[in-house]
């Protein structure tokens, strides 16, 4: 049976709030009368997400790769909250693409930072509090490459199995706490994440960070607001696992179905991609 969590009118804690997906669910829960305490490391993308915002607020410029901060933010929060937590989303997180055979270390250690340790740093540092209040959820963003693997993104793929992982397992030792621990995979999200990535080289073959940047844009179907409903709708129905978008449902029912075999259907068509990619002003 599904347990319904309580989110409106309830303090709402948001990572990588200054954009995407995380900006968007802040200015919807705002909306429905959540107090919204936010984080993200750029000062310039939280102000422009606070001016959305339509209630109580709280902000904080923070690097979710430190413990200590992290722990600190958490305190502060409760300090401040005019309202019982009622959902804490780890959502923070980076990308890098790059064939595994000549990585750069130092980028792959940066995305598992941020990635996986920044989502582990975020859901200790609120645990006690939530379990303290016994209700409240955690709410950690994965990804459909937290369910099905892509060429390139060996490192990311690994941060975002990680996370689901480390949530599955702490979501069986919350049982009977009154918290809830949810993974969230979101498909292609249309969010600047891809912007700001690490680029050396991706599955179609290009090195130009400006190019994947574009290439991704244009496959991806899934506004920000629409993810950041379905995630809304997903917690509110007690679910413990949401899939946001069309081609997360799609793709993860072909990994379910063939999970060694899926890539092989998908390969044929790298080459159709990347034509179309071209096509719409991807040279």
């Amino acid at each position: 049976m599904m347990t319904r969590i309580a989110v409106t009118e309830r303090t709402a804690v948001i990572s990588g709030a200054g954009s995407g997906i995380g900006r968007a669910l802040a200015a919807r829960l705002s909306r429905s009368g959540c107090p919204v305490a936010l984080s993200d490391w750029n000062p310039d993308g939280l102000d422009e997400t606070s001016a959305q915002l339509s209630g109580p607020f709280l902000t904080q410029v923070l690097d979710v790769r430190s413990r200590d901060a992290q722990l600190d933010w958490a305190e502060k929060v409760t300090a401040w909250a005019p309202a019982p937590l009622g959902i804490v989303v780890n959502n923070a997180g980076v990308v890098v693409s790059q064939f595994a055979a000549d990585a750069v270390h130092e980028d792959d250690q940066w995305l598992m930072d941020i990635n996986f340790w920044g989502v582990v740093h975020g859901s200790r540092a609120f645990l006690p509090h939530l379990i303290a209040q016994r209700s409240g959820a955690i709410v950690n963003i994965s990804s459909l490459l937290g369910l099905m693997a892509f060429p390139t993104q060996t490192a990311y793929c690994a941060s975002k199995f990680a996370v689901r992982g480390y949530t599955e397992a702490l979501r069986h030792e919350l049982h009977g706490t009154g918290v809830r621990a949810i993974t969230v995979h979101p498909g292609g999200i249309d969010t600047p994440i891809t912007r700001s990535g690490r680029v050396r080289a991706d599955a179609l073959g290009n090195t130009d960070p400006e190019l994947f940047h574009r290439n991704f844009t244009a496959l991806a179907r899934t506004s920000p607001q629409q993810a950041a409903a379905t995630i809304q709708r997903g917690i509110e129905r007690g679910r413990s696992r949401i899939l946001v978008g069309p081609d997360a449902h799609l793709l993860s029912l072909l990994a379910t179905v063939l999970p060694v075999h899926y890539f092989d259907l998908m390969r044929p068509a790298m080459p159709l991609a990347r034509r179309l990619l071209n096509s719409v002003g991807g040279r």
